[in-house]
């Protein structure tokens, strides 16, 4: 596998998780990395993204302030530190690659996915 999630978990609400994704087998190192999420019956949403260099990052609003995404280019690494979590933070969190894109937030755009790690919050 190419990019592996961990540490999800069960948490109360108003706690914080931390995220790792992985990459193996090949460098990402010039590519921007992004985090997605699908709940059940919903559609994989947008969370965080990263550019290649880690200088520029991106949130979806439901998700700005309360999370951080980060990355270690030498260990082909991200992060994805989550504050203050919610039940509706409850989800599948996917780590992906996409080389050459400027459309962070569009998941098609991406072309290396991971099997996903899940985030359940309790109220």
């Amino acid at each position: 596998a190419h990019l592996v999630e961990s540490g999800g978990g069960l948490v109360q609400a108003g706690d914080s998780l931390s995220l790792t994704c992985a990459a193996s087998e090949r460098t990402f190192s010039d590519y921007a990395m992004g985090w997605f999420r699908q709940a059940p019956g919903k559609e994989r949403a947008f969370v965080s993204a990263i550019n290649w260099s880690g200088e520029t990052t991106y949130y979806a609003d439901s998700v700005k302030g309360r999370f951080t995404i980060s990355r270690d280019i030498a260990n082909n690494t991200i992060y994805l530190q989550m504050n203050s979590l919610k039940p509706e933070d409850t989800a599948i969190y996917h780590c992906s690659a996409t080389h050459g894109t400027l459309r962070m937030a569009v998941d098609h755009e991406y072309d290396y996915w991971g099997q996903g790690t899940q985030v359940t919050v309790s109220s």
